[in-house]
């Protein structure tokens, strides 16, 4: 494989004035963190790999850096996207994405032709692009559910994995789709997606491939990945399927006089349908403040799968098929050619007019950051797997650290993903490190952060009943104005400890747009809302929101 170079802003050979003021930023914060240079590429003492594991319950997480990310970015070798490859790296290097994970469809003529000749192209994205980390990644139709991320680390077998995992596994491949012919098969199509997860992990184990991830994408898009399918994956193989997309791709849907008077953020424009799980209200099947039902309900699904005490990771990403305002179409079919016959769409080619479009380029609006100790693919699978990850749209922040400490010789304390184990009576303090935006994001606009909310929840183990969706004891307990602060400032907020375990998570947002959240004012009093059919501009409602830091209480 060819050698990595470290991205720009954390390369010592890039001198500052060469920087943009993001990256200026972005140094500052991976200095702060004593991971600059030979550090953050190689590793060290200062901060080994190995230190990524084990869950924090000694209250010494390492010091991180953040690495900007999208696991959802499709190509000409999906069916229904338009871009090569190097559009799309190119766009990402533009936007600061430091790593992705080219998520293309699964077919027949993807899996028959498309995925070697796509492998081929990812070696050589790599080598023209040595400062990104670049994935190759499957988009699974979960056998009675919607789709997922799977990708691999590199390695010799990442492409023949995907392609095996595609032919054996694949829900639209077998017609392992809910409903096809009643509960029977519902049954033995939930029963397949766990195999599924299952293989992975022993691809992982006997060595097939140093590692893989499944993430599951925009959940509530259809209301047919029901809560018990959610856990079951979960439960199958909790070091492989690592959690959701909190924020679906296709945030350019919905703004104003662009696709119509329906549109919504997301494309979440459906309603139950007979495939549907009958347990979830009409209202999630939309988005809020952009992001999925499940993710922006305080108390919602969610929670309810981190009170049972278990870490289950949000990210968000663009979903980019096709990017709003972009002028580029599809080019045209060679005569006796489709895309079953060759895996691949024809160039695409430049119209110079405005093509139709819901999505933002990778990088563009959305963010997953993820916490690292030293660059490279398997420090960012790790990071993600531990579940140090926190988000943002329209590049709402620089930079969130996050540690939860004892108040007295709590060290550095544990960060997002971690577990501290107290007793009760402990005092604890949450240190929220904010460093607010420091150019225009993309749009133009200089995001300014409003307030942040702290949310905390309590670990009451498994649920009885696998389909529950709301963890009652979840609330938004602290929210702090921070409108007018500049630069980087740290909140301390106090955390009592009582008899139960409990989890702490943030979320924060610009303050344009907010109101009673889904579950109540007691529970949520300005949290997210949907917009107006058709008029969701997403540049006026942005949010970040952060994993959890779980509370172990020990009698």
């Amino acid at each position: 494989m060819t050698e990595q170079q470290l991205p720009v802003w954390a390369d010592p050979a890039v001198a500052p004035a060469d920087l943009d003021p993001q990256g200026v930023s972005r140094r500052q914060l991976i200095r702060r963190a004593g991971l600059f240079g030979a550090a953050f590429a190689l590793g060290g003492a200062a901060a080994p790999a190995t230190a990524a594991t084990g869950g924090g319950h000694g209250g010494e997480d390492p010091r991180l850096a953040y690495l900007v990310g999208d696991h959802h970015v499709h190509s000409v070798y999906s069916h229904d996207a338009k871009y090569t490859f190097s559009q799309q790296a190119r766009a990402a290097a533009r936007y600061g994405l430091d790593w992705m994970v080219f998520n293309e469809h699964s077919n027949f003529g993807h899996a028959s032709h498309g995925a070697a000749l796509e492998h081929e192209e990812i070696l050589k994205a790599r080598a023209a692009n040595p400062r990104q980390l670049i994935f190759q990644g499957l988009e699974w139709y979960i056998p009675a559910a919607e789709h997922c991320t799977v990708f691999a680390a590199p390695g010799p077998h990442e492409a023949d994995l995907l392609t095996k995992f595609e032919l054996a596994y694949d829900g639209k491949l077998l017609g392992y789709t809910e409903g096809s012919a009643g509960a029977a098969d519902t049954a033995r199509n939930e029963a397949h997606a766990v195999r599924a997860i299952k293989w992975l992990a022993e691809q992982r184990r006997t060595g097939y491939v140093d590692d893989v991830l499944v993430l599951a994408n925009h959940p509530l898009r259809l209301g047919i990945d029901s809560p018990h399918e959610m856990r079951a994956w979960r439960d199958a193989a909790p070091e492989i399927m690592i959690g959701m997309e909190g924020a679906p791709g296709a945030q350019g849907a919905a703004i104003p006089g662009l696709r119509g008077a329906t549109s919504v953020r997301g494309e979440y424009e459906n309603r139950p349908s007979a495939q549907s799980w009958a347990g979830y209200p009409a209202d999630a099947y939309l988005t809020y403040g952009g992001f999925d039902w499940a993710t922006a309900t305080v108390g919602g699904l969610w929670d309810s799968m981190l009170a049972e005490g278990r870490l289950f990771s949000i990210t968000t990403n663009s979903d980019n098929h096709r990017t709003v305002f972009d002028t580029w179409k599809n080019g045209d079919w060679p005569a006796g050619q489709n895309f079953d016959t060759t895996g691949k769409l024809p160039a695409p080619v430049d119209t110079g007019a405005p093509q139709p479009g819901s999505d933002f380029w990778p990088g563009q609006f959305s963010r997953t950051h993820v916490g690292v100790t030293r660059h490279g693919y398997r420090a960012v699978m790790t990071g993600l797997r531990e579940g140090r990850v926190w988000l943002d749209h329209g590049h709402l922040l620089d930079g969130l650290e996050v540690r939860l400490r004892r108040e007295h010789g709590g060290g550095r304390g544990v960060t997002l993903g971690g577990r501290l184990r107290v007793r009760r009576g402990e005092k604890l303090t949450l240190d929220i490190t904010v460093t607010s935006a420091s150019r225009p994001n993309p749009h133009g606009i200089l995001p300014e952060l409003a307030h942040v909310d702290v949310i905390r929840g309590a670990v009451r183990g498994p649920v009885s009943d696998r389909d529950a969706w709301r963890a009652p004891d979840t609330r938004v307990v602290r929210t702090t104005d921070v409108s007018g602060r500049k630069g980087t400032y740290t909140l301390r907020v106090p955390v009592t400890v009582g008899d139960e375990s409990f989890y702490v998570r943030l979320r924060g947002s610009d303050g344009n747009r907010n109101a009673t959240g889904y579950l109540g004012a007691s529970v949520d009093p300005h949290g997210p809302v949907p917009h107006e059919p058709g008029n969701g501009d997403p540049w006026a409602d942005t949010w970040f929101y952060s994993n959890p830091v779980f509370v172990d209480v020990a009698g």
